[in-house]
């Protein structure tokens, strides 16, 4: 019987903790904290809920994963952020400046840039794709200080 009531407990504080995160309402620790092992390993097949497995964004070509739910943190970001607000190419995913290990990372305190398209999307995959395409005038890439976010890299 009380098998059943610790269930019950234990999965609307993990339903809610990973709404939360998918929201970006709450910090990683915070949701990391919240989730026993047991529904955690059943829920997501033994992965955090907060890690995308297939990666989130692209550095240098490569993709990369990052820890979710993003924390805001406006007028706070340090390094480069590309995000695809409108329309983009099949695959795109955002572009980070940096990762672990390369000098200049901060972390995962992310400058955000919207980029938009000024002729038809193609897959954009480092930073320097982007401002090459900004400085052909093929995309705007806009600071969006407002935007900006705390979400750390895991190369």
């Amino acid at each position: 019987m009380s098998m059943s009531l610790r269930r019950v407990r234990v999965a609307p504080v993990a339903c809610a903790a990973f709404t939360l995160a998918l929201l970006g309402c709450a910090e990683p620790v915070a949701v990391q904290s919240t989730i026993a092992a047991p529904a955690f390993a059943v829920a997501s097949s033994g992965s955090p809920p907060f890690v995308f497995a297939a990666g989130c964004c692209y550095y240098n070509g490569q993709v990369v994963r990052t820890v979710v739910p993003p924390a805001a943190a406006p007028n706070e970001g340090t390094d480069n952020f590309y995000g695809f607000p409108g329309t983009a190419a099949a695959g795109q995913k955002g572009v980070v400046g940096v990762i672990p290990g390369v000098p200049g990372y901060h972390g995962g305190h992310w400058k955000f840039h919207a980029v938009t398209w000024n002729v038809t999307p193609y897959l954009l995959t480092s930073e320097a794709a982007v401002l090459a395409a900004a400085a052909a005038g093929d995309v705007t890439a806009t600071r969006a200080p407002a935007s900006d976010f705390k979400c750390p890299i895991q190369p």
